[in-house]
């Protein structure tokens, strides 16, 4: 870790005019698209968003080089609506692995008008339009990681901060500050409050992937039991007659699926697997299951059922793209729109992995989508000496053994997610299981389903709403409790 005096250092490159910063009146960040092959945040194409306005500021490339002091275009966006100047708390709304277009209209909007709170949202490195380079190869993303993401969304906290105060003719004021993240973007909300805890009065770990796990096989067996006994079947039985048919008519089955640009077996496999996660992980799981039982129970050709459901629903509807699974287009370096596919990729191949492989008994999965596929995708598409050490980053954070402190944890029930995250509360870290039969990725910001989105994060379409409801009224009292302590004032937000 960086010394105090290195972190000033660091600051003092990021503070530039605070006319940049426009804080007029009234005037956030969604994960958008289909993350390659862990889904880790993908919203409706047809998001709603509190802003869009894009604003811009000089971020330091390598936070931890002494000499380096290059410097690139970071995207943030502001959303004030419900600030109250000029003492309100500010939600820093984390984006993750992909383009953060704008500050999406979940659940967070309902937070700031109850505390009365500024949202701010910074895009990850290397995302988006946030990227420090022309061209993304390998040699190019070796600033691509956490922890220069985190050392980030620390610059970007102390310069707004300084902004604010300048645009508000104040000295060293303090507003009082609150990280809120889902998923990848939940574990740097957890990882921010435990690496910068003077920095934030708290965070919100929604559905937070804090464990990075090699051999992820909890994932696929977590599928499985959100599927219930029909469903697992159908699905078990769909998996092996595609694996016998591979051997036998490749070419016919994958046009079946309309994948026939997959040559690699293991990128054809990875790709149906996908489909089905989707239907758990984003509340939606009688789109995938109910056909499916149908179809077996009436004797139908259930790779055809399932074909139909890729096809209409996870290509159709839900807007996955065939091309996120071709290595061939994860080794494209352009900077363009598809760039967020290798950019995952790396940040999985040097750090997290969360390689979701297939157990080695009553698997959903093929049980070709193993270790080998995915030492041998980062070596494809990255070059030799490249993977993941995930040793190396659960003893930087700890995975769910975090030394932290005010940090919520919540994780749906139907998510296979939730087992890389913490699942056991424990001292000024609590952690709430919501359950439900649609309770799947960030159902506490994103409601029900968490896919496509839910305005306002509504939970009426959950199974069970008090679920939800429960879970965010604790959230809310430790919200406010953390913002009162922090300020020093023991007064409520609310």
């Amino acid at each position: 870790m960086a010394t105090a005096a290195m972190t000033t250092m660091r600051l003092s490159k990021a503070v530039i005019s605070a006319s940049l910063l426009l804080l007029v009146a009234l005037s956030g960040c969604v994960h958008g698209f289909v993350a390659p092959r862990t889904l880790l945040n993908r919203l409706s194409e047809n998001n709603n968003y509190l802003t869009t306005e894009e604003l811009w500021f000089n971020q330091t490339l390598d936070h931890y080089s002494p000499y380096d002091h290059r410097q690139f275009k970071q995207r943030y966006y502001e959303f004030l609506d419900y600030f109250q100047v000029p003492d309100g708390p500010i939600f820093l709304k984390l984006c993750g692995e992909s383009s953060c277009n704008g500050i999406a209209n979940d659940y967070i909007s309902i937070l700031a008008k109850k505390f009365g709170a500024a949202v701010v949202s910074l895009e990850h490195r290397y995302y988006g339009k946030s990227t420090p380079f022309n061209s993304h190869t390998t040699e190019n993303l070796k600033y691509l990681s956490s922890k220069q993401a985190l050392f980030d969304l620390a610059v970007f906290r102390q310069w707004y901060q300084e902004s604010l105060n300048l645009k508000q003719n104040k000295t060293d004021a303090e507003n009082s500050w609150f990280v809120f993240g889902i998923s990848y973007s939940g574990a740097l909300s957890a990882w921010f409050r435990l690496k910068f805890p003077h920095l934030t009065c708290g965070s919100l770990a929604s559905s937070a992937v804090v464990l990075a796990v090699y051999n992820f096989t909890e994932f696929d067996k977590q599928v499985g039991e959100s599927a219930g006994a029909e469903c697992k079947a159908a699905l078990q039985e769909v998996t092996q007659v595609v694996d016998q048919r591979l051997t036998s008519n490749k070419k016919e089955l994958k046009k079946q699926f309309g994948a026939a640009e997959l040559e690699i077996d293991g990128d054809f496999l990875y790709f149906l697997a996908d489909a089905a996660v989707i239907a758990f992980q984003y509340g939606n799981p009688d789109k995938l299951c109910t056909p499916l039982v149908e179809a077996k129970k009436a004797g139908e050709d259930l790779v055809g059922a399932y074909a139909k459901y890729v096809k209409e629903y996870y290509v159709g509807t839900f807007g996955a793209s065939v091309e996120t699974y071709n290595q061939k287009h994860l080794k494209k370096t352009a900077v363009d729109e598809g760039s967020s596919d290798r950019l995952w990729w790396f940040q999985v191949c040097t750090e997290v992995a969360y390689f979701q492989v297939a157990p080695a008994n009553d698997s959903i999965r093929s049980s070709k989508v193993d270790t080998k596929y995915h030492l041998d995708l980062c070596k494809n598409v990255f070059g030799e000496g490249i993977y993941p050490d995930v040793d190396v980053t659960n003893i930087y954070y700890g995975g769910t053994k975090i030394a932290g402190s005010r940090i919520i944890f919540t994780n749906g029930s139907q998510d296979p997610w939730r087992h890389a995250s913490k699942q056991t509360s424990s001292p000024d870290m609590p952690s709430y299981l919501i359950t439900c039969h649609n309770c799947g990725h960030g159902t506490d910001m994103r409601g029900c389903p968490q896919s496509p989105l839910s305005i306002e994060g509504n939970a009426e379409n959950c199974s069970s709403s008090d679920a939800v409801q429960k879970v965010r009224q604790q959230m809310i009292e430790h919200i406010d409790l953390w913002l009162s302590e922090c300020k020093g004032t023991g007064r409520s937000f609310m």
